[in-house]
């Protein structure tokens, strides 16, 4: 066994032990404190972050909720615009049938009367063409004119005859 390697030498021994103890001392005193500090750090900062994104997670299902709410609102206020515009177009389809029912009963009514006008009017003027005419054959007949209270009378027998005539 000649290699150097392989053979136990106490000064060696030690030199390692001491070198590994400064070694461990200097890295305890300088370099595990910011490294534990930043593993801290990165570990504080991944909690937030989990927190953070659990939060907005929250947030995001109270604003869907709040959204299908709302959704939901506007759905049934559109259902009730509907019904009620549905209502008001049949009250006013009611009240137009109402009121052209009405205005045709007015034009009918009128329209009766005007007749019944005109009838009058023409039986009237018939009656004075007949009063005119029994006149004139009276007149023929008699050849002479009557007086005033004579025609008259005539008139108003001929009207009575006529008036039998009227059904």
């Amino acid at each position: 066994m000649d290699n150097p390697l392989v053979q136990l030498d106490p000064g060696l021994f030690i030199w390692t032990i001491l070198t590994f103890l400064v070694l461990l001392f200097l890295l305890a005193k300088f370099a595990w404190k910011p490294l534990l500090a930043a593993l801290e750090e990165r570990e504080n900062k991944i909690k937030n972050s989990l927190e953070d994104a659990e939060k907005a997670k929250v947030e995001l299902e109270r604003i869907n909720a709040k959204s299908e709410e709302i959704i939901a609102k506007a759905r049934s206020e559109a259902q009730s615009i509907r019904v009620e515009a549905k209502a008001a177009t049949e009250r006013i389809k009611a009240d137009l049938m109402a009121k052209a029912e009405e205005d045709s009963k007015k034009i009918r009514e009128e329209a009766e009367k005007q007749i019944r006008v005109e009838k009058d009017k023409a039986i009237n003027e018939i009656r004075q063409e007949v009063v005119d005419l029994s006149l004139a054959v009276a007149e023929k007949v008699i050849k002479k004119n009557l007086s005033k209270e004579d025609n008259q009378g005539l008139i108003e027998d001929s009207l009575k005859n006529l008036e039998g005539y009227d059904a």
